[in-house]
């Protein structure tokens, strides 16, 4: 039976991927982004070992369902990885891309190729900028940290599987925040500085406020976690 993705590997998506942008100094213009490179710039390029290694990001979706200007992906699971990997992007048939692509059946990810994936994030996850020259795209700036930064991310997958001839549906839904300044952890939560618990901790920074799944072949249904601190991202800005 397909289930849904654990929520720690569908998020990795954003750490791994997105470091694979290298950025190529230019005298920026004024206004808000003074002192920036920006994707409109044409001078952030796809990194070393990246497919499409040495062009540049581009405003709107790139071939694998990257939209870096508007902080989204949309695409397949697989897809979301097989980029940085040097592969080309997955188009649906299984057996030809195999034929072309010798190997990447044995990446852990190749498994979830038909699951659909939608994310989206803030500026302060990953911005569509470079602001502090450091050639890549800013994550938390102006902060050291992700901590107090108020970054989030969220993430949407879907997909079905079939059971003795009959065809079902599921979906799955996780929102993720950076911790507040002040917060703190214990036994894998994370508290508010008032003692408030927020979820529980992922990669260390950042805590699980909401888990929704929807299945029809279980009939699993609704929430499955929600952050008693809040749900809602303005809560830890």
């Amino acid at each position: 039976m397909k289930k849904k993705v654990l929520s720690v590997l569908l998020a990795l998506v954003l750490v791994l991927s997105f470091s694979l942008v290298t950025a190529v100094p230019v005298a920026a213009g004024g206004g808000k982004n003074a002192g920036c490179n920006t994707i409109k710039d044409g001078v952030i390029l796809y990194s070393e070992g990246h497919y499409l290694e040495g062009e540049p990001l581009k405003v709107g979706y790139d071939i694998f369902g990257y939209n870096y200007q508007a902080h989204q992906f949309n695409g397949s699971y697989a897809n979301s990885y097989l980029g940085k990997d040097g592969y080309p992007p997955y188009e649906g048939d299984a057996e030809a891309y195999l034929a072309a692509n010798e190997g990447v059946d044995s990446k852990w990810y190749w498994q979830y190729r038909d699951v659909q994936l939608l994310m989206k994030w803030n500026d302060a996850w990953l911005s569509n900028k470079d602001c502090d020259d450091d050639g890549i795209l800013d994550r938390h700036y102006g902060f050291a940290s992700y901590i107090g930064s108020g970054a989030w991310d969220t993430n949407h997958q879907s997909g079905s599987y079939e059971v003795e001839g009959k065809t079902y549906k599921w979906t799955y839904f996780v929102k993720i925040v950076a911790a507040p300044t002040g917060a703190y952890k214990d036994g894998g939560i994370w508290y508010t500085a008032e003692d408030t618990e927020i979820g529980p901790v992922i990669w260390g920074s950042y805590a699980v406020l909401q888990r929704v799944y929807n299945d029809q072949g279980t009939g699993e249904h609704g929430i499955e976690l929600l952050s008693p601190a809040s749900p809602g991202f303005g809560a830890y800005k």
